[in-house]
């Protein structure tokens, strides 16, 4: 939870350098929710702009590789929960044809999902240390990287750091 998963791979798709790499990207939010049809639908809509009117899978697969025959792709598909191993096979089929060097980031909390999609280790991201949490709440509250020019919102913020454990996503919420 908020460790910054989702945060680490927008920076990846965001960077200008990703994005000359590849010919296409598309940013997928899956969640819990998982359905191959939509998913791919996303997908297809991300690469060409339009949405093939079926819900028949294997159309769908063959729409796709038409597309992603010739591109060499970024998908991230984000806040992937679900580790049923034979619907990701079937949402995989298709997007195993991009060019060489073609590439999929998954963001997850689910270690399961990590071990079934993952052709590398996984990334575990961890939570920060203490004073790499302080200069991160100086830095949304106050736009400095620490408290020095405001001691007395200090003692404040080390109690909120205490608080949020750790985690980004708390601490500039």
């Amino acid at each position: 939870f908020g460790v910054g998963k989702t945060t680490l791979a927008q920076l990846v798709y965001n960077d200008e350098k990703v994005a000359g790499f590849f010919d296409s990207k598309a940013w997928i939010y899956v969640s819990e929710d998982f359905d191959v049809i939509k998913v791919m639908k996303a997908i297809l809509q991300s690469v060409n702009g339009g949405v093939p009117d079926t819900n028949d899978l294997n159309l769908l697969h063959i729409k796709l590789k038409e597309e992603l025959s010739v591109k060499k792709i970024l998908f991230v598909l984000d806040d992937f929960w679900h580790d049923n191993y034979v619907d990701w096979t079937s949402l995989i089929l298709p997007l195993e044809v991009g060019k060489s060097r073609s590439k999929i980031i998954i963001t997850t909390r689910n270690q399961n999902v990590a071990k079934m999609t993952g052709t590398l280790p996984a990334y575990q991201l961890k939570e920060l240390a203490y004073d790499d949490c302080l200069s991160v709440l100086a830095h949304h509250s106050l736009g400095r990287e620490n408290f020095d020019g405001h001691p007395h919102l200090n003692d404040i913020g080390k109690e909120i750091v205490k608080k949020c454990k750790g985690l980004p996503l708390a601490l500039s919420t």
